[in-house]
């Protein structure tokens, strides 16, 4: 389904998704038709399901980042899902195996944000414990 003008049309988007669809083409070595058909394609079967920000500069430089280990009340899980996606400090969600059912990535402005976070997901209704990491540095990010 994908090929490896895909792959390589996908790979200059991630690196910077508000690149021109002119410069796609040339980068690529492809029409604009072509490329805004192949965008289209890999929109509409679901491969590319949006473009987001990427922040940077002093906000994120400043900005604390946990990764918290939550411990749900089986019975709860879908309440306790929908609580974690309604704050704007967590930004990712998953769930995961071993003794802890899912794992989110927080992010705060200062230590003191970032703990008043951890302390409203503790918390929550159906959550039975936490587990948090800060991160002390970030070595690379995809």
């Amino acid at each position: 389904m994908i090929n490896k003008q895909d792959l390589r049309l996908i790979a200059l988007l991630r690196k910077d998704a508000r690149t021109s669809v002119s410069d796609l083409a040339r980068a690529l070595d492809l029409s604009r038709s072509t490329v805004q058909n192949r965008l289209a394609r890999l929109q509409s079967s679901g491969i590319i399901k949006g473009y987001s920000v990427e922040l940077g500069g002093e906000y994120t430089a400043n900005q604390v980042e946990a990764h918290v280990s939550i411990k749900v009340h089986q019975k709860l899980t879908v309440r306790t899902n929908t609580a974690l996606e309604a704050m704007p400090e967590v930004s990712q969600l998953y769930a995961v195996s071993g003794e802890y059912d899912l794992l989110a990535i927080v992010q705060a402005q200062s230590l003191e944000a970032l703990s008043a976070v951890l302390d409203d997901i503790a918390t929550l209704d159906g959550v039975e414990r936490t587990n948090s990491a800060v991160v002390l540095e970030t070595k690379f990010r995809r």
